[in-house]
């Protein structure tokens, strides 16, 4: 089952919206690119299994 979510790129700001796959798990970390400035951020993404409200915090990667 897959939702969406918006999260805000850890380099310029904007939001961007992503799929999240719920049945991956309650704690899910990958990387995807910004739409807006296409550099590469690191998603943390937490599922409340109960709510199923996500919080996703993101992080510049160095890589």
């Amino acid at each position: 089952m897959q939702t969406t979510a918006e999260y805000y790129c850890a380099f310029c700001g904007e939001p961007n919206l992503t799929f999240i796959d719920l049945s991956a798990g309650g704690q899910q970390s990958y990387v995807e690119d910004c739409q807006v400035c296409c550099n590469p951020n690191i998603l943390y993404v937490r599922i409340d299994e109960d709510t199923l409200d996500i919080e996703i915090d993101t992080e510049y990667d160095e890589g």
